[in-house]
């Protein structure tokens, strides 16, 4: 495998939400059972896409898992109609955790399929990273998630019920 399939260094935002297009589009094709995907809000990310949410759609299969963790999901719903609706159908694949006591820099901006691909942003103001086939990044980005997850708490429910 060539370094260049192996790691790609992104260094505008236009890059990062490319490399989010691309990372979905060998997830789609590939599969792996979990994906991970992390940021303070996803405001930056193409989540409401049509052309994520049907990478998403070949992607989710009833045995499949999507964590989505966040510092906040209050802005999903305006900047991501979408992905809303989506979260909806596919609600039994998918568990949404908030780590609101966190600080903004401790949650990271990161996607991750194991043994597929990853997107780490290391630098959002400057939208710095790389994308990643890598299995060491994987390990690394696995062990980082399931340490903040250990401190989130169920957010962003697929419906929301009224009394």
């Amino acid at each position: 495998m060539s370094n260049e399939r192996n790691y790609r260094i992104l260094a505008t935002r236009a890059e990062f939400q490319q490399a989010l297009n691309d990372a979905m589009d060998e997830i789609a094709t590939h599969g792996g059972r979990e994906l991970f995907l992390c940021d303070e809000d996803f405001g930056d990310w193409p989540l409401g896409q049509t052309s994520f949410i049907e990478r998403l759609t070949r992607w989710a299969l009833p045995h499949r898992r999507l964590v989505l963790l966040a510092r906040s999901f209050e802005t999903v719903p305006a900047r991501h109609p979408r992905f809303v609706t989506w979260r909806r159908h596919w609600s039994h694949i998918i568990e949404a955790k908030a780590l609101a006591e966190a600080e903004p820099d401790e949650v990271p901006t990161l996607l991750l399929a194991p043994g597929v691909v990853s997107v780490r942003l290391f630098d959002r103001v400057h939208a710095r990273g790389s994308l990643s086939h890598d299995a060491a990044d994987a390990v690394r980005y696995r062990e980082l998630v399931e340490a903040i997850s250990q401190r989130a708490v169920d957010a962003f429910p697929a419906t929301n019920l009224g009394l």
